[in-house]
């Protein structure tokens, strides 16, 4: 069977293959747009560095309040957990046993007063009559001697007195020092003894704070303190509460401890703060700052334009032609929402602080200033 064209359709189907030829090629795609990012100019400035250290503050003086004598409680005179003063009196013992002791005393002082007069009188006596020979020399002796006796009975007797009187003080008991006053450790009518801790008293003002350094950082300040003693003795110590704030009083270095603990391989240091109010109590969390070194001239950035990426830093650069460039930089200290960058960037470089997963080296951005608070050029204490 033969198939036969039709005359005049062959023109019309070779038109509709070319122009169903022509449809089947797409335009080619106008050029991506350079992808937005976020950049801030990278800040220069003389930036202190700052260390911290962990603390616990304690009384600059704690003293166990103790009875010199033993007897009955009968009193607690003063407000637990209040301000005493050197003096202040805090517990009273029952007195009546020391009271008896000083009676006591002062009889054994009168009789051996009362000897001595007699001592006297008989040397009064005897002294012309040995001169008249009337008596013998070794009467007027004796009589010297006793004298001499009675006088050291008097003298042993006035002592026996003064240390009744100091045990009957000692039934008032008050505060040695000024400061805050603990809970009592004993109850009213308890029977106490010298070895009985009756409160403790902690001066506060000034408070201490003792707080661990390591071995490198002890050698590294006597080495600052020797080169530079005035800036050494001039650097002041921040205290950094619980609850973040700063402690407005500034404290200094009271002493480096005896030895190196070498379990830890730390040195305790004991710092010591002003503490007017009695503000800070012994036992509190404190965290010690100070300036260890000066940075002159630093470069910083914004934390959140470094990228770590396997144990590496990197930073996306924008250049003046908006090509963006991945350097691998070298981070510093943190300082507030800044960090120094040691090696990796230059004055003048502007770093991508948003966008830089976006951002590939050699290709152009459209880059965006960051607003005024992410590039700010004040630099405020922080850790590294």
């Amino acid at each position: 069977m033969k198939r036969e064209l039709i005359p005049g359709l062959g023109g019309l189907a070779l038109a509709i293959v070319t122009s169903a030829g022509c449809q089947g090629k797409a335009a080619p795609p106008p050029p991506a747009a350079p992808p937005a990012v976020t950049v801030a100019p990278v800040v220069q400035q003389d930036v202190p560095v700052y260390k911290e250290w962990i603390g616990t503050t304690e009384g600059n003086v704690n003293a166990e309040i103790r009875p010199k004598i033993d007897g009955y409680l009968l009193r607690r005179v003063y407000a637990e957990g209040g301000l005493v003063h050197q003096g202040d009196l805090l517990f009273t013992i029952d007195p009546r046993q020391s009271q008896a002791q000083l009676e006591q005393a002062q009889a054994d002082l009168g009789q051996a007063q009362a000897q001595l007069a007699k001592t006297e009188q008989d040397v009064a006596r005897f002294r012309p009559l040995a001169e008249q020979r009337a008596i013998s020399q070794q009467e007027l002796d004796d009589a010297l001697s006793a004298e001499r006796a009675a006088k050291a009975a008097v003298a042993s007797r006035a002592a026996a007195v003064h240390q009744a009187r100091l045990t009957l003080d000692w039934a008032r008991v008050t505060s040695p020092i000024t400061g805050i006053a603990g809970a009592a450790t004993q109850q009213v009518g308890n029977l106490v003894s010298p070895t009985t801790i009756l409160t403790t008293v902690s001066q506060v003002d000034p408070i201490r704070v003792p707080y661990p350094i390591s071995e490198q950082e002890y050698l590294q300040q006597v080495e600052r303190a020797q080169r530079d003693p005035q800036a050494a003795a001039g650097n002041r110590l921040e205290l950094v509460l619980s609850d973040g704030t700063v402690f407005p009083q500034k404290g200094h270095v009271l002493f480096a401890g005896r030895q190196v603990d070498v379990k830890t391989g730390t040195i305790t240091s004991v710092a010591l703060f002003p503490n007017p109010g009695n503000l800070l109590r012994p036992g509190q969390y404190a965290k010690v700052r100070a300036v260890t070194e000066v940075k002159k001239g630093a470069i910083l950035v914004p934390q959140r334009a470094v990228n770590e990426l396997q144990g590496g830093y990197q930073v996306a650069v924008v250049g003046s032609d908006d090509k963006a460039e991945v350097r691998t930089v070298q981070p510093g200290e943190r300082v507030g929402k800044l960090w120094v960058i040691d090696s990796g960037l230059k004055p003048g470089d502007r770093v991508v602080v948003e966008g830089f997963t976006r951002v590939k080296s050699g290709e152009a951005v459209n880059p965006k200033e960051a607003p005024p608070e992410t590039a700010a050029n004040s630099v405020t204490p922080g850790g590294k």
